[in-house]
């Protein structure tokens, strides 16, 4: 063989390796750099205590409580329509060990800080309780492999709980395979109680995209907040749980093109209602429900530390006085306080005084002084806020208050500068009706007026 063709055959040889070893470089740097980008974009997030991420709560509305934590308790795992009241929440970490629940419902929020976890010794089992202070309710429940298990209780009413149960990496809240025949979005004109000493109109608005719905009730004394739900074929489930009310809400299409339903608050109350398109029709006016039987306040009540405050004082002498009929228990008073600092944080003026008068549903008076100052402190309210008396007693406080009866919680009084009722709204269309834009332009204009009288 000649030296050239050897020489051939070697440098055919070399650029084989070359090429090959060229191959197997160009796979390792590949391989490192995926491992790189998943590292950097992938990392285990670590936890301590109860899993991060979404989870599907679940009240249970018709199952009677367990007497004692670590019961064994079984998960249902077919789910109750007419019983079990779902809904959503993301539990997510500060850090390695501190975390903390955010509650969904359509498209709000609710951050809850107030979570306890630590071990029982009594049950030997990990417990979490999640405390909503403004309401004087809490979820208490065990936690074991990604289920927690335990009760809601609503700590102003006696003996009340509801049991409930929660399970991670759940988005679903109404489970069902979507087969939508209808589409109900837009305006209702719906009937509660049909027939009953108790019937009343509301307004149902309801926005549907594919199979989810959203939207809400809008009654003469307030709204059901924010509502979210499901179209299965042609029934409706909707639900909200913000830690003060529950709510469920179930309805069937007829053939006529209306709504069937029933309404379940809570375990305690259920009631029927029916709806029908229409989208003209409209509630009474919120300045037309509650009558004044006198013109000029002078009320007294005490304080959250206990000292008498009256409207005659010198610090609300010559002003514009707006009271806000509340309670603590009431999630519409939480959005109409929400609303009121806002507004008078934008428009600050020292001409317009601003007091809240709460009747709350503890017999006790200090028990109820002490949910007040919870709401104040937690709400971060600094103007006056007063105990007004027991949410079923009220016939002394209406009197100092000239209205003939509280309609609804809440009630909103607007005052010239002598103390003479100019305006009074019953109810409050909060941020999750169409409704709320126009009473913040309404407001604004009312509290003009009201500025623009004199003192006699």
């Amino acid at each position: 063989m000649s030296y050239l063709k050897t020489k051939k055959i070697s440098l055919s040889v070399r650029k084989a390796i070359d090429r090959k070893i060229y191959q197997m470089r160009q796979v390792l740097f590949f391989v490192c750099c995926s491992l790189t980008i998943i590292g950097c974009v992938a990392p285990t997030k670590s936890f301590q205590k109860i899993p991060p991420g979404i989870w599907k709560g679940t009240l249970l509305l018709d199952r009677a409580p367990v007497v004692k934590y670590g019961d064994d308790r079984d998960i249902v795992k077919k789910f109750d329509f007419d019983a079990e009241l779902p809904f959503n929440f993301e539990v997510k970490y500060e850090n390695d060990s501190v975390f903390y629940f955010v509650f969904h419902n359509a498209s709000e929020r609710i951050t809850v800080r107030d979570v306890r976890f630590g071990r029982d010794k009594s049950t030997a089992k990990d417990t979490v309780i999640i405390d909503f202070p403004v309401y004087d309710t809490q979820i208490r429940a065990i936690y074991e492999d990604g289920v927690m298990e335990g009760d809601w209780i609503v700590n102003y009413k006696e003996n009340y709980r509801i049991p409930f149960k929660a399970v991670h990496g759940r988005a679903d809240r109404f489970e069902g395979v979507a087969s939508v025949t209808t589409d109900i979005t837009g305006k209702w004109e719906c009937t509660f109680d049909q027939g009953s000493e108790d019937e009343y109109k509301a307004v149902g608005i309801f926005e549907q995209k594919k199979d989810i719905i959203t939207g809400t009730f809008l009654t003469e004394t307030g709204d059901y907040r924010y509502l979210e739900g499901k179209m299965i074929g042609s029934k409706m489930y909707l639900s909200a749980f913000d830690g003060a009310h529950a709510f469920l809400f179930l309805g069937k299409i007829m053939e006529d093109g209306t709504i069937s339903g029933t309404f379940r608050s809570g375990s305690q109350h259920t009631s029927s209602w029916e709806g029908k398109r229409n989208e003209k029709f409209a509630l009474r006016s919120a300045y037309e429900l509650t009558k004044t039987n006198g013109n000029s306040l002078d009320f007294s009540f005490v304080n959250t530390e206990g000292k008498s405050i009256s409207i005659l004082d010198e610090m609300y002498k010559d002003k514009i006085k707006i009271i806000q009929i509340m309670g603590t228990w009431c999630p519409n008073c939480m959005d109409e306080t929400v609303f009121l600092k806002e507004y008078f944080a934008q428009n600050p003026d020292d001409d317009i005084a601003l007091i809240s008068i709460g009747f709350e549903r503890y017999k006790d008076d200090q028990k109820s002084i002490e949910s007040l100052r919870r709401f104040q402190q937690k709400m971060d309210i600094k103007h006056e806020v007063l105990f007004g008396g027991y949410y079923g007693d009220k016939e002394e406080s209406l009197k100092k208050l000239k209205i003939e009866k509280i309609v609804s919680y809440p009630t909103m009084i607007i005052t010239d500068r002598n103390n003479n009722i100019l305006k009074i709204h019953t109810g409050f269309s909060g941020p999750a009706t169409p409704e709320y834009g126009a009473f913040v332009n309404e407001f604004k204009t009312l509290v003009n007026e009201a500025k623009n009288t004199v003192k006699h």
